[in-house]
């Protein structure tokens, strides 16, 4: 009855039984994988943004494919300070921005636009395991790459060759990855749109976490060596993932990119554009950014402290370098799998933590955890799994 590529694996793993179980027992739970903002104890300013979802013009239906056009520039204005990976860069132009409702909608009409069935996207590993679903869903392969890690991470860049073929279409690339916190080069970016441009591929650059990698962090919004999709949205940048908008930045040699903004304003007008509310109130949203980024860097700053104060007194723990993002890599002793690790704290010690398989590690001894947390639980948190791997209980 139900098409193969839906055919997933939908029992529940061991961690989540036991995380059900664990919540029906009410303990209390520290979870230090916690990366909703809107639930994290941040303060929002609840009347700037109420005002802003309140603009009158909302009332009346204005179908825009590729978004309303006010809502776009202020997305290029938020733009107006990125630096770019090649200089000189010229301003990112409205005509060249798709709205959509979240990135996922985003990577699914990129997907529509440069594949055929059983095409390839080029993802890195390890990442967020959300790009698996999206490929299943378009009917396309996902081709990992790996990231390696020496005292920081760095793409692979032989692997990345081996790995193409000539159904390759793009690279995707997640700037800052998630949950690594690394940032591609300025030399990686130069060799990924070598690499492209000679095969006529795409990249694919998800930028939901770049403000928080500070002012210096160069933006791929303006390359034009190759075809380039820059995704961002103020799920991350206004921490407002509840308001489901997202956009896309074309960007390359002016031929391509004008047909590649063509075609997807015909993909995005066949599922129509975000609700106006979110679009009028943009410019608002995107100013209110800045008191709410301060409040995430003093959390993740607090947070990354506290956790390397702990690992100062646990010698079978340490933690991976990282450049950005809300999240923090954990190396521990292989005694057992990441998954029988993490339901043994969750039930012995009540922390939830994610393990590395998770985000498609390639070998075990990785957990990873959320700095934005807030700042009790997360150190509450850090106390038992100081105890955990001190106490000699993780072996099973």
């Amino acid at each position: 009855m139900f098409s193969s590529r839906t055919n997933w694996h939908l029992e529940n793993n061991r961690l989540t039984q036991a995380l059900e179980e664990h919540r029906r027992s009410g303990r209390e739970l520290f979870d230090l994988t916690a990366s909703n903002p809107t639930t994290c104890g941040f303060a929002y300013p609840q009347n700037e943004i109420l005002a802003a979802l309140a603009d009158p013009r909302a009332l009346v239906y204005r179908p825009e494919s590729k978004g309303l056009p006010e809502a776009r520039q202020a997305i290029a204005a938020y733009y107006a300070g990125c630096r770019p990976f090649s200089k000189p860069a010229p301003p990112v132009d409205p005509e060249r921005i798709i709205l959509t409702s979240g990135t996922s909608e985003a990577y699914s009409h990129i997907f529509r636009l440069l594949c055929e069935p059983g095409d390839e996207i080029l993802a890195p590993e390890p990442s967020y395991p959300l790009f698996e679903f999206l490929a299943d869903l378009a009917d396309i392969r996902l081709v990992p790459y790996p990231l390696l890690y020496d005292h920081g991470w760095q793409i692979d860049f032989t692997a990345l060759r081996s790995a193409l073929t000539p159904r390759s279409r793009a690279v995707l690339v997640v700037h800052p990855n998630n949950p690594t916190g690394s940032l591609v080069q300025p030399r990686e970016a130069a060799e990924l749109m070598e690499i492209c441009a000679a095969r006529e591929m795409a990249v694919v650059a998800d930028e939901v976490f770049l403000d928080y990698a500070g002012s210096g962090a160069p933006s791929f919004v303006s390359c034009d060596q190759a075809l380039t999709f820059t995704l961002s949205g103020i799920s991350k940048i206004s921490l407002l993932p509840q308001m489901k908008l997202a956009w896309t930045v074309v960007s390359g040699p002016d031929a391509v990119a004008k047909a590649a903004v063509d075609r997807l304003e015909i993909i995005a007008d066949t599922y129509l554009s975000p609700g106006a509310p979110v679009q009028l109130a943009l410019p608002e949203l995107l100013s209110l950014r800045h008191s709410l980024q301060a409040q995430v860097r003093d959390r993740i700053h607090t947070n990354l402290s506290a956790l390397d104060e702990m690992l100062r007194k646990t010698k079978a723990v340490t933690r991976l370098e990282r450049k950005s993002g809300w999240y923090a890599i954990l190396q521990v002793p292989v005694t057992a799998t990441d998954e029988e690790l993490t339901v043994a704290l969750l039930t012995r010690h009540s922390v939830l933590v994610h393990p590395g398989h998770f985000f498609n590690f390639s070998r075990d001894g990785f957990l990873v955890l959320s700095l934005i947390t807030p700042e009790a639980e997360f150190k509450e948190g850090l106390c038992r799994l100081q105890e955990f791997f001190g106490d000699g209980l993780h072996s099973g």
